[in-house]
């Protein structure tokens, strides 16, 4: 239970800080002339290929392999994640697609592409009395299906847009950035495993490090060229609006589908938390390695952030709630 204290109190820590380098970015922001003294985008690019390095070195094959057998479960589970959440945004394409708002629908559908994210999908999991094997495989497995799914996904619009960064290079960034790092990692596992699990609590920090100083850096880009000013109020509102129903209709559908296969209440709650989350430390990575133009890293960014403090402290909330009932009301979930 501590464990469990200790990581909500770090999420909540995280979020107050997600805020505060907006906050930063809008008082101070990083100016180009600042990279004499601190080259920050350099340090980002090593610091993405760091985190998927790091992650690497996390995963532990053994322990994914274990949970293969119950495969209904995560083909549910990665249907929703990669399938149902852009079907669900897609279907609203043509509505935004001759628009002034096609960007703000892109920016949705790119949240929509993400993987799940891995500890609190497995942390909620745990405390709502859920199949945890099952949430640890899915956690996994999902960032590895989304560095091919994620930038899959978008090129089918990003390719539309002629001020992306060409496809060569959003290949090569993948390559460099997110493929080797990992490949690196998963065969470094057995060598540094101990050295991973001693020093887990500073790893998670610099995972969260690297967050910080994206959304830094693009917060400080959008407030030195006043992209804010060309963004009306009520997309800010429409964009909270949009990701909260997003959530909602992908919870209740996994919830429904997940009845229907007859799952037993613990697969249940693995599908709907793993199902229906979306991770940030993706979000802010893709961000940078998919070519998304300065000047609407903002707007790309604003959903991910909006859905994160939304799931953390909904689902947080809706797995104690789950956790309190009693074995009768349970099997009836």
């Amino acid at each position: 239970m501590k464990l469990i204290f200790k990581i909500f109190t770090k999420q909540n820590t995280f979020l107050f800080l997600l805020a505060s380098m907006v906050l930063l970015a809008k008082f101070v922001p990083f100016r180009p002339s600042y990279n004499q003294w601190f080259p920050l985008s350099s340090f980002i690019d090593w610091g993405i290929a760091g985190i998927f390095l790091l992650y690497g070195l996390k995963l532990n094959l053994k322990e994914v392999l274990k949970d293969v057998s119950n495969w209904k479960l995560h083909l549910l589970i990665q249907s929703a994640t990669f399938l149902l959440f852009p079907f669900l945004v897609f279907i609203f394409y043509p509505a935004f697609r001759d628009t002034a708002y096609y960007s703000m629908w892109l920016s949705v559908f790119f949240l929509a592409s993400l993987p799940s994210t891995v500890s609190s999908s497995v942390v909620m999991v745990s405390i709502a009395k859920g199949n945890v094997t099952s949430a640890i495989f899915n956690a996994s497995i999902s960032g590895l299906i989304g560095i091919v799914m994620t930038p899959l996904l978008m090129s089918f619009f990003l390719n539309a847009n002629p001020e992306n960064a060409d496809q060569t290079e959003i290949v090569e960034q993948l390559l460099l950035k997110v493929l080797l790092p990992i490949i690196l990692g998963i065969a470094l596992n057995p060598f540094f495993k101990k050295w991973v699990t001693r020093y887990s609590n500073i790893i998670s920090e610099f995972d969260r490090l690297i967050i910080l100083l994206i959304v830094y850096e693009s917060f400080s880009t959008a407030f030195i060229e006043n992209i804010f000013a060309s963004v009306p109020s009520f997309v800010f509102l429409l964009l909270t609006f949009s990701v909260v129903s997003l959530f909602f209709m992908t919870y209740h559908i996994i919830q429904f589908i997940a009845r229907k296969m007859n799952f037993k209440p613990k697969e249940i709650i693995t599908a709907t938390f793993c199902g229906s989350k979306k991770s940030l430390v993706h979000g802010s990575l893709f961000l940078l390695v998919l070519g998304i133009p300065d000047d609407q890293k903002v707007l790309f960014l604003l959903p991910v952030m909006i859905y994160h403090s939304f799931q953390l402290f909904y689902v947080s909330w809706l797995a104690n709630k789950i956790a309190q009932r009693n074995p009768q009301e349970s099997e009836a979930f």
